[in-house]
């Protein structure tokens, strides 16, 4: 099936699912429910039945889901069977803190060049990896066949990084820089925006905490 069929919603959930299962296989779980899916992911179970079956027919009535089978189908659909290099371009604090991140040693997704436009963190090395100079990104690219960049890069250099980067070659960015970034069509864009996440976050706060607390402080002096 064309991925223009099926939602980002939908696939922005396969992660989730092929998160907890391979809890699961961990645990030598054999088999799952939709039901029990859903009350573990606190998602409608019919929710989750449907977005698998956007892909196949993986389950059996009356027993649920094979885990290993689930996990492997799952994989296959987001291409995690398969080597997918990644070059993040930003050696700053998140930029060490993702190329040191091993989850992405996992699934076959590996970051594999490491950029940046300064000149004192040219040569240096995170997780094995040394800085490049920003003129070696598109053939360091085209060499490794990378096909997904990360942008850890202030605002302000942000469009810059992703216009080299579709220039070079890269289908897909994530982005962690705090601005929306403009990409032709067939290029996928998704933006970790951690200052919006708290700032929706601190919606759901109870009014009135931190004055009270202001309150006891200044009592107690």
């Amino acid at each position: 099936m064309k991925s223009d069929k099926i939602s980002e919603a939908v696939v922005r959930r396969l992660p989730v699912y092929l998160r907890y299962l391979n809890e699961l296989h961990n645990r030598e779980v054999s088999t799952v429910s939709s039901q029990e899916l859903g009350q573990r992911l606190d998602l409608n179970p019919a929710q989750i039945r449907k977005d698998l079956a956007y892909f196949g027919d993986f389950g059996r009535k009356g027993i649920g889901y094979d885990v290993s089978y689930l996990i492997e189908k799952i994989r296959h659909i987001l291409k995690l069977d398969q080597k997918i290099n990644v070059v993040l371009v930003g050696a700053g604090n998140l930029g060490h803190a993702l190329s040191n991140y091993n989850a992405f040693l996992k699934d076959n997704m590996k970051i594999v060049a490491v950029f940046d436009a300064h000149a004192p963190k040219i040569g240096t090395k995170i997780n094995n990896l040394v800085v490049q100079p920003m003129e070696e990104l598109t053939d360091t690219i085209k060499k490794n066949g990378i096909r997904i960049g990360i942008i850890t890069v202030p605002d302000v250099e942000a469009q810059n990084v992703a216009d080299s980067l579709i220039s070079a070659g890269i289908e897909a960015i994530l982005n962690f820089a705090p601005t929306i970034l403009k990409a032709p069509p067939n290029i996928r864009i998704h933006t970790a925006d951690f200052t919006t996440d708290l700032q929706s976050l601190a919606y759901y706060l109870e009014d009135g905490k931190e004055e009270d607390g202001n309150e006891e402080t200044q009592n107690d002096h």
